[in-house]
């Protein structure tokens, strides 16, 4: 699977939970937050950029911070 979203629009985009940028995950075909290490999918092209699609990753982000979906520190 392949992202395919053009740069112009990748730099503009911001995680709607951190606002930090998002970096193309080409093996999984997902865009992932560089702040909190969300994972959001991305389907026929077109990002899905809602904190209820998305899924946490290994890392947790570069801060290190792992917070779960409800908020809680984990």
């Amino acid at each position: 699977m392949t992202v395919n979203i053009d740069d112009w629009l990748l730099e503009i985009l911001a995680c709607p939970k951190c606002r930090a940028q998002l970096r193309a995950a080409e093996a999984a075909a997902e865009l992932v937050c560089t702040g909190c290490g969300l994972a959001y999918p991305v389907r026929d092209d077109i990002p899905v950029l809602l904190v209820d699609e998305a899924r946490p990753t290994a890392g947790g982000g570069s801060a290190g911070n792992s917070v779960g979906p409800a908020g809680e520190a984990g």
